[in-house]
Order: structure tokens, then C-alpha cells, then sequence
């Protein structure tokens, strides 16, 4: 028997309406924890807009590191921020070849360092063995982990040209969290603040970390 509604035929079957497009419980699980970060004193955190493209599912976090109360920053130092970086967990249940896993970790960091330091030739070697010793205290296992350092040297000219050049480090890595329960991403978060709390120069450094010279403080 044919119907009719506003003009469409319907044959009076039944229409089933599609499943709910539901979170999975895996990255439900992790960001559920990741969403309880409070941040560490002088260490400011909080959730910003994630990235649509990279994964079908993804939390990222912002950070800072301010000069406030600062133990090592002189009162008449007049900086503000030390270092900022983001954070992105993916999650994608398909397992891309390239992650090697469902989860995968985005992250990037940048902070000013001493201008001398600009041509410090072990930089980004030492930069980078922050990131994997921040793993390997938090006990972290990872797979496929990558990532580049970056000196960025800022001049000015022109109106501009009494501001003094600057030079920043920026650091991007990535790695496959491997974790028995969701849960566990909540150690690679805190590997990830260590990171930036060593790149901005927080003292202690964990132990077996190398102090860069002339760190901006």
C-alpha cells in the first residue's frame, strides 16, 4: 500500500534510523583522563580545539609555562612566558600502517633561548634525548617515534629595528603510545609536560637529563 507525504510515496515500511555516530570507548577512556589535568605550578593547561583532519577522533591540550614566581627567573627579568606547546592525541581504530597503533601523539614546543645559544651545534640532538628521556621516566613505551628541531632566528628592520633579534627553539615529535588500557595515556601526558617544563628550563631536571648552556632563565 503506497502513501503519500508532502508529496513523497512511501510504501509503509518501516524506515530504521542509522546507529549513533558514538565515541569509542578507547579514546572516550583516554580523554576522560586526559580532560582531569589540572596542570603544576607554573605550568597552566587547558583544552583547546582539536585538529579535524589528522584521525576521526582527537582531544588536544594547550600549555604554558609563565615566568611568575619562577625559582630561577630574577624579578626585573622581563619575561613572561618561558615556553607553549600543544599536545594532540588521534585516535583511529582502523590502525594506520604508519602509527603502528590506534593512538598516536602530536606534539610541538616552542621557547626563547639565550642568543648565543642559536649556534650551539648539539642542540637538537639534546633537545631531542629531553623527549626520550621524559619517556623512559614515565615509563612510556612507544613505537614509531619521530620528530625534527627547529632554530628560528627573529630579526626586525625598519620601525622595528631597535627590538633585539631573537631565537627560538621549536620542537615537534610524535610517537605510537603502546598501552594495555587507555588509561595509560595519562603517562605520556606527563612525560609531555616534563618535556616542556625541561625545555623552558623548570628545574630539576630529571635525572640523566643534559642541561642545555645558556638556557634562557
Amino acid at each position: 500500500m503506497l502513501g503519500h507525504v508532502r508529496g513523497v510515496a512511501y510504501s509503509g515500511l518501516v524506515v530504521i534510523p542509522s546507529p549513533l555516530n558514538r565515541t569509542p570507548e578507547p579514546f572516550a577512556r583516554a580523554s576522560a583522563v586526559l580532560r582531569e589535568v589540572t596542570g603544576r605550578p607554573h605550568v597552566s593547561i587547558s583544552e583547546i580545539p582539536a585538529p579535524g583532519k589528522l584521525a576521526p577522533y582527537a582531544l588536544a591540550l594547550g600549555a604554558e609555562v609563565r615566568a611568575e614566581d619562577h625559582p630561577v627567573v630574577p624579578a626585573d627579568d622581563d619575561v613572561d612566558e618561558l615556553a607553549t606547546g600543544r599536545v594532540v592525541v588521534l585516535y583511529d581504530p582502523d590502525r594506520p600502517s604508519e602509527w603502528d597503533g590506534e593512538f598516536r601523539v602530536v606534539s610541538y614546543i616552542r621557547a626563547e633561548l639565550e642568543h648565543e645559544l642559536g649556534h650551539e651545534a648539539m642542540l637538537g640532538s639534546v633537545a631531542w634525548s629531553w623527549l626520550t628521556e621524559a619517556l623512559e621516566t614515565n615509563g612510556c613505551e612507544v613505537r614509531s617515534i619521530g620528530g625534527t628541531t627547529t632554530r628560528v632566528l627573529s630579526e626586525s628592520f625598519g620601525t622595528l629595528a631597535g627590538r633585539p633579534s631573537t631565537i627560538d627553539l621549536e620542537f615537534r615529535g610524535s610517537w605510537t603510545p603502546v598501552m594495555e588500557e587507555p588509561e595509560e595515556i595519562a603517562d605520556h601526558l606527563t612525560a609531555w609536560i616534563d618535556l616542556l617544563c625541561t625545555v623552558a628550563g623548570l628545574p630539576p631536571l630529571p635525572e640523566g637529563v643534559t642541561p642545555l648552556p645558556g638556557r634562557r632563565r
